[in-house]
């Protein structure tokens, strides 16, 4: 082979026309592995420059925004817009999770930076609802018990002032009970129970006043009835110049009455339930009415001295067949009996199951002058006598 020629060198490695250089062919190779270094050094700089950091600093101020709120009570009081804190709270962590398991050079947390963002902004506007609400809800519950209060206290006078009404006092106590758990649920920041629990006090003492009011104006309608029982009795009395027993329920009083003359008052106590005419038997009622004594007990008396009245009479009778027809009392209710004065008396408290009873002392002054058929008139309430 000749000095300066090319060299040729065979089809399958050079080309069927193309001469073999040397040059070209070093020059080949290193253009090749240049175009390598340059994909290389394209691929690690967007590697580099493609790895955006996560928004960890952020995530960790959303939780404790969150956490703050949850705290301060805004699942209780924004339950709302603390449910939209959490919600977008459980996004952002899940896009910055999906853009963690992306190429470096691929991963954006714009979408996770916005989310987070927004946690923050849900999380101090639940945060100063939940304060606004809280404190607008202690002042209701607090407003409902002041009222509920003043309610109770008025109304306990009431039912102070007039005789022991058992419906009456059940009513009380069952709101003077809401009150207490009221004040208990106010105390555990319960408010919203607190004002419910208030407002049914006062629905009960709402009820009580009806009651009240309903027997203020039932008395109005029968104190003439009963200003002439006590009339007739008086009259009667003088006529013959008889004794006779005129009990107030009101007053607690049992006046001894002489040729139509008050002539010794004693006090007394009554049913357990005495503020109205006994209905039924077991009701705790004293009875209203005009009777006669058909008993006189020396001995023989669990209270030590008794006088036996002559209950039920005609008009209780035909009251309690009419009640039962009008379905106010139960169809197996009997009427009772055994409606005594009697002693044993004194314990300041209405406590009897529906007698009228004196001390002991009072009773013996008072059966000196008792016989069978001396008239005892009951009234709830006396008029401008004696």
């Amino acid at each position: 082979m000749t000095q300066g020629r090319l060299i040729e060198r065979p089809c399958s490695q050079w080309g069927h026309d193309e001469p073999f250089h040397p040059l070209g062919f070093m020059l080949r190779i290193h253009s090749g592995a240049f175009v390598q270094h340059v994909v290389l050094i394209t691929t690690l700089s967007l590697f580099v420059l493609g790895c955006e950091d996560a928004p960890q600093p952020l995530f960790d101020r959303a939780v404790t925004a969150v956490d703050k709120a949850a705290k301060n009570g805004a699942p209780q009081f924004a339950d709302s817009e603390y449910q939209r804190a959490t919600k977008l709270l459980h996004e952002g962590r899940l896009e910055m999770a999906r853009q963690k398991g992306r190429l470096p050079f691929l991963r954006d947390y714009g979408v996770a930076d916005s989310l987070l963002q927004a946690v923050l902004v849900a999380a101090d506007s639940a945060q100063t609802e939940a304060r606004d609400r809280e404190t607008k809800l202690r002042r209701q519950a607090e407003n409902e018990q002041a009222v509920l209060a003043d309610e109770l206290e008025t109304w306990r006078a009431a039912l102070n002032g007039s005789l022991m009404m058992l419906k009456g006092e059940r009513i009380w106590a069952e709101a003077r009970l809401a009150q207490t758990m009221s004040k208990r649920l106010l105390g555990e920041k319960h408010y919203q129970s607190a004002i419910e629990t208030a407002i049914k006090g006062r629905g009960l003492v709402g009820e009580l006043s009806r009651m009240l009011t309903e027997y203020e104006n039932d008395q109005a309608r029968k104190v003439q009835i009963w200003n002439s029982w006590i009339s007739r009795t008086l009259e009667q009395s003088r006529k013959d110049g008889s004794a006779a027993v005129v009990v107030d329920k009101s007053a607690h009083k049992l006046y001894l009455v002489r040729a139509g003359k008050v002539v010794r008052s004693y006090s007394c106590e009554l049913g357990y339930n005495s503020a109205g005419h006994k209905f039924f038997a077991g009701d705790g009622a004293t009875p209203e009415g005009k009777y006669k004594v058909t008993a006189v007990k020396h001995r023989g008396s669990k209270y030590h001295k008794a006088l036996l009245i002559d209950y039920p009479n005609a008009d209780d009778k035909k009251r309690f067949k009419e009640n039962k027809a009008r379905g106010l009392i139960s169809p197996r209710a009997r009427i009772g009996a055994l409606i005594e004065i009697h002693g044993d008396g004194g314990r300041n408290a209405d406590w009897t199951d529906g007698c009228v009873a004196l001390t002991n002392e009072n009773m013996d002054h008072l059966m000196q002058y008792m016989q069978l058929g001396t008239p005892v008139t009951i009234v709830r309430r006396a008029e401008n006598w004696p």
